[in-house]
């Protein structure tokens, strides 16, 4: 835009640590996830060194892992990855939205990209649709949201 300055993030890593915390439950799913993310990383400049892989039981306990990994301040981003399916139950709203906002409010209150990699389908054929099949892979574009958010926070400084 003509004489509107523009700041936005690229996708060049930079020196920078990222944190990758993902649900065990739903775990076949969740590992493609994790592989997406590690690989768009990695191919975007990343060294393997400088990822940390967390795993937490379930995505309702991954807000906290993120919190309590963000309170280290050794990382630039995490990346929240996991599956919530629904089922029969409500159990898939309490757990998805918990997960959901409580994400959001680390990033917020600890001042740090937390980006969102949860799942949030209704079936498993879904998930597994979007962890590296027809939908592409959840956990690569978490990853390169993170990258982006990086870059972009620190232009913004």
């Amino acid at each position: 835009m003509n004489g509107i300055e523009q700041i936005e993030g690229s996708y060049l890593p930079g020196p920078g640590r990222y944190a990758i915390v993902v649900a065990r439950f739903n775990e076949l799913i969740g590992e493609r996830l994790v592989e997406g993310a590690i690989d768009a990383l990695t191919r975007h400049g990343v060294a393997r060194e400088n990822i940390t892989l967390v795993r937490v039981p379930g995505a309702f306990e991954l807000p906290l892992a993120a919190k309590r990994l963000a309170a280290q301040k050794r990382y630039d981003a995490i990346i929240a990855l996991g599956v919530v399916i629904r089922g029969q139950t409500p159990h898939f709203e309490y757990v998805a939205g918990e997960c959901a906002s409580g994400i959001a409010r680390v990033s917020q209150e600890m001042d740090i990209p937390v980006t969102f990699g949860v799942l949030t389908t209704e079936s498993i054929e879904q998930a597994m649709e979007r962890a590296g099949s027809k939908a592409g892979n959840k956990g690569a574009d978490a990853a390169m949201t993170a990258l982006e958010m990086v870059d972009l926070l620190r232009k913004l400084t």
